[in-house]
């Protein structure tokens, strides 16, 4: 079996995973210092230097690029938002929801838009995406959540409601009923999109400083491992990472996820399963899970399930749970029978942010110049550009209609202190598995865990 960071970093062409960008040698000064070189901070320093070419832009990172959730996710680049439409429009009016959601829509296409400009192969499919419905439960709840859709004023040309023989006809998964599917979802290989961001924003005059940790974030300064930066603006864009700055231990809770990916399999292989455009896919079970087709055919597959770690540790062991990969394995083969004996190459992990309301933001302290987003939940592919964009024109001033999104300069409230923190995650990691055991039992629907969720969650 591979060792490596993910698939994703195992696979990057061979020049550009040798790039090592040099540490800050020391105190310097700088217009924008961007903490962070994932996805966030990426894309902001992507726009920022095309808003405003004069701008010193700095982006550090304490590892290398795309070491972090960026090049460990799913690759999905898709329009979902951890927080449901009900939430928002009940914090900010029924437009508001909508003119977010509409938003992620445009992105989608926006992030192909940019690698296909900057030259980034990132295998970059807008084949959309596919929720199986794999028991009648499973059937009621996706129908249900494509009403919530259409009373939101999003129609079959969003979220469409698949009968079986055509949602088997897409993706043709064991015991599928139906399938919901949207064409709002593109499959990515995260690692070649993160390095290819880099290399876009270093011809645009961005310094990237790799190996370069920021401990502390204050008024004007960032305070790191190799010096001192000056500057007018920061951001923070350290996602699951952010519990290791001082002062930001209970702003989000760092939840591992996992993944496993397949040797590459043959054509008959996928003649079978279907997934013909890349379709990224999941069912509807409680404990997510996720998958795509990568483009040289393997099945990359993830999913929910491993520990929450006290005091909101991140630890390279918790990369891996022989448990939760095995687990993944087996969910995979029982999906797609026709897969057999095919070797699981790559097992992997890593952490992404959870806010305490489940709501990602972004957002500009003008009386510190401190910027902020994240708080993605797993959901931040395509939100990530998004955040960058939004960034770039508050940082510069511009109001613009994505200023008054409803995510902008939203604040979750902080977790609890510990060890009321691992008590209440690690209850939740839990409740997801006990609700599917559940319905899988009776035939029937879950609601009381069901209903734990998605308060906790702000579905």
């Amino acid at each position: 079996m591979a060792h490596a960071l993910s698939l994703w970093h195992d696979t990057l062409p061979s020049d550009e995973a040798a790039i090592d960008r040099p540490a800050l040698a020391g105190d310097t000064e700088a217009d924008v210092v961007i903490v962070g070189a994932g996805y966030t901070g990426l894309w902001t320093a992507y726009y920022l230097a095309a808003a405003d070419p004069n701008l010193r832009i700095i982006v550090l990172d304490g590892e290398r690029v795309g070491f972090g959730a960026s090049g460990r996710n799913g690759g999905w680049c898709s329009a979902l938002l951890p927080m449901g439409l009900d939430a928002m429009a009940a914090s900010h009016g029924r437009d508001a929801a909508i003119g977010l959601q509409r938003a992620m829509f445009d992105t989608v296409d926006e992030v192909g838009r940019v690698a296909a400009v900057e030259g980034i192969d990132c295998h970059f499919a807008k084949g959309g995406s596919i929720h199986l419905a794999r028991s009648a439960v499973q059937a009621q709840r996706i129908r249900h959540d494509i009403e919530v859709l259409r009373a939101f004023g999003f129609g079959e040309d969003d979220h469409v409601w698949l009968p079986a023989d055509e949602a088997r006809r897409r993706l043709n998964a064991s015991d599928t009923l139906g399938a919901a599917f949207t064409p709002h979802c593109a499959a990515i290989h995260p690692g070649r999109l993160a390095r290819g961001l880099a290399n876009a924003v270093e011809r645009r005059g961005v310094t990237i400083h790799e190996q370069t940790r920021a401990t502390e974030l204050l008024a004007g300064r960032v305070i790191t491992s190799r010096g001192t930066i000056t500057t007018r603006f920061i951001v923070r864009a350290t996602e699951a990472f952010t519990p290791l700055l001082k002062g930001h231990r209970r702003d989000v809770a760092p939840i591992y996820s996992l993944m496993v990916a397949t040797e590459p399999l043959t054509d008959s292989v996928f003649d079978e399963i279907g997934l013909r455009h890349r379709e990224t896919f999941n069912d509807g079970r409680r404990m997510i899970i996720y998958g795509q087709r990568t483009a040289d055919n393997r099945l990359a597959f993830g999913g929910r399930g491993a520990p929450y770690h006290f005091g909101s540790s991140i630890r390279p062991q918790y990369d891996t749970n022989t448990a939760v990969h095995d687990s993944l394995g087996e969910t995979l083969r029982e999906l797609f029978p026709s897969i057999g004996t095919a070797a699981i190459t790559h097992r992997w992990g890593g952490a992404v942010a959870a806010p305490r309301d489940w709501w990602c933001s972004v957002g500009l302290d003008r009386t510190t110049g401190i910027a902020w987003a994240g708080g993605y939940v797993g959901d931040g592919v395509a939100t990530a550009n998004l955040s960058g964009r939004t960034l770039a024109d508050l940082i510069t001033g511009t109001t613009s209609d994505l200023t008054r999104l409803p995510w902008v300069d939203h604040r979750s409230r902080r977790w609890e202190p510990e060890p009321l923190r691992w008590i209440g995650i690690n209850s939740m990691v839990r409740l997801p598995v006990g609700a599917d055991n559940y319905e899988s039992r009776t035939g029937k629907r879950e609601r009381w865990r069901s209903a734990i969720i998605a308060r906790l969650t702000g579905q």
